[in-house]
């Protein structure tokens, strides 16, 4: 029998780390949401038809609107367009159904009226600067 070494032994305290969080990760139902199984069902009451709902709201004393765009310009915000107090805030669906914004952009949310939400936080009282695309 090998004599155990530093090197096998962490070797194998790896090997068991690495197999026990591929079976945490096989365990977990597909339908899970990082945030709970309430968010995911908000978030799925959120998209109708392949997309989400228009809203029209008042927060943190900023009025944010969304609602789908057609036709015209560049599709690349998903068909969707979002305001902050009536200035365009660009948005941008994933490919895994998440939406980021050109203000939060490195903290994908579940919904545009998330991302204007978070947009809202983010810009602290300050107006929206609109974003000059290419």
């Amino acid at each position: 029998m090998p004599e155990l070494t530093r090197r096998r032994a962490l070797g194998a305290a790896a090997a068991l780390a690495a197999g026990a969080g591929a079976q945490a990760l096989a365990a977990r139902p597909a339908s899970a949401s990082p945030n709970g199984p309430a968010a995911a069902r908000e978030s799925m009451g959120e998209h109708h038809h392949g997309g989400p709902q228009p809203f029209d709201e008042v927060f943190r004393g900023r009025r944010i609107e969304g609602r789908p765009v057609t036709g015209g310009g560049h599709q690349h915000h998903g068909g969707y367009a979002v305001f902050i107090d009536g200035a365009e805030l660009h948005v941008m669906s994933n490919a895994d159904g998440s939406w980021i914004s050109v203000v939060s952009h490195y903290d994908p949310v579940p919904t545009p009226r998330d991302a204007a939400r978070a947009a809202v936080v983010e810009l602290q009282g300050a107006p929206l600067v609109p974003f000059a695309a290419n």
